[in-house]
């Protein structure tokens, strides 16, 4: 008999608390915010108010921070379906929700330089997405 429990995990789970935006995925229900309790790559777990289902599509926003992805803090626009609810310990009653991400998009500002008429050329912002 197998003593040890396998964690299915990919990833590392890292504890975390970052302020988070969340909404459902077509939905007219304005987005809510939240507070991750830990993160990785493929996934969050957060506590909310709002009422949240399994199988949900939800989109999330966040800045990614660099112990994450070992790259400088981004803005992440994250899509995925709840796969876990339940209540937290918490004195509000909030519900703990587990989120696994689907796909996601990256934002980054990286300085471009860009020729504008005779002039010296201009440095500019450009937003690239993964």
């Amino acid at each position: 008999m197998d003593r040890f429990v396998q964690d299915r995990r990919l990833v590392q789970r890292h504890t975390l608390k970052t302020p988070i935006r969340v909404r459902v995925w077509k939905s007219n229900v304005p987005e809510h915010r939240a507070e991750s309790l830990n993160i990785s790559e493929c996934g969050i777990y957060f506590a909310t108010d709002s009422p949240l289902h399994e199988g949900e599509t939800v989109e999330v926003l966040l800045k990614m921070p660099q112990e994450i992805t070992g790259e400088p803090t981004t803005e992440w626009r994250c899509t995925g379906h709840v796969v876990r609810v339940e209540p937290v310990d918490s004195p509000k009653g909030k519900l703990g929700v587990g989120v696994r991400f689907d796909c996601y998009e990256v934002s980054r500002s990286q300085p471009v330089e860009v020729a504008v008429g005779v002039s010296a050329p201009s440095r500019v912002l450009s937003r690239l997405v993964r």
